[in-house]
């Protein structure tokens, strides 16, 4: 059986990811990295506690098989697009380094759809360069998922995806299989499902792909 590394655990997706791991026989130990308190508990989690700043001063409780990196925020909560960079960019690529060298094989990345290090968004541009920094640390999978909207409930409020996800309910028959909001439980579903296939190389799995699960 294989041990997890989850970074992100009390988030949308990472809090279902996290009860789905729990269920799956193939991982022994899910390894959770929170700086909050877990939603759940079970005896196959390890919680290790931190901020994201001392990941290198961990790196000998962060050896895992399979590392699953649902981080990220928005710049409205950061407060600051510095504030979201670190979050979104350093963190992962941080978690990626040190995983890397202690052993991990496979990287799942959620990421965004639109991600694109040359785009004029500053939102997409993050993403798009996480995405690529990450690439360069070489493991032998590495497997990013890029969804739309997420449907789902969040812990906080978010008035601007609240008001988008009333639109997509009442009209996202209008809008293509490719912008279409997605249900977080799909997204969870998928980064399971790609890492027990333990394939080598660079996926990218778009949120069209990631509605049929």
């Amino acid at each position: 059986m294989k041990v997890a590394l989850l970074a992100g655990g009390t988030g949308l997706i990472g809090s279902q990811l996290l009860q789905l791991l729990i269920m799956d026989e193939a991982y022994s130990t899910i390894k959770c990295l929170t700086r909050n308190e877990l939603p759940i508990s079970n005896s196959k989690i390890e919680v290790i506690h931190t901020n994201g700043d001392n990941l290198a001063e961990l790196a000998s409780s962060l050896t895992a098989d399979d590392v699953f990196c649902c981080l990220g925020t928005t710049i409205k909560k950061a407060k600051s697009k510095e504030a979201f960079r670190k979050i979104d960019f350093d963190y992962p690529l941080n978690l990626a380094k040190v995983s890397k060298a202690g052993g991990a094989k496979q990287f799942l990345l959620i990421s965004a759809l639109g991600a694109d290090p040359s785009s004029s968004v500053f939102y997409n541009k993050v993403k798009g360069e996480v995405e690529e920094a990450i690439a360069e640390v070489g493991f032998e999978g590495y497997h990013i998922f890029r969804p739309s909207l997420l449907l789902g409930e969040r812990a906080e409020e978010r008035s601007g995806e609240d008001a988008a996800k009333i639109f997509f309910k009442l009209f996202g028959f209008l809008v293509p299989g490719k912008y279409k909001a997605i249900d977080s439980s799909k997204v969870a579903r998928a980064m399971v499902a790609k890492a027990k296939l333990s394939e080598m190389g660079t996926s990218v799995s778009e949120s069209k792909v990631l509605q049929s699960f």
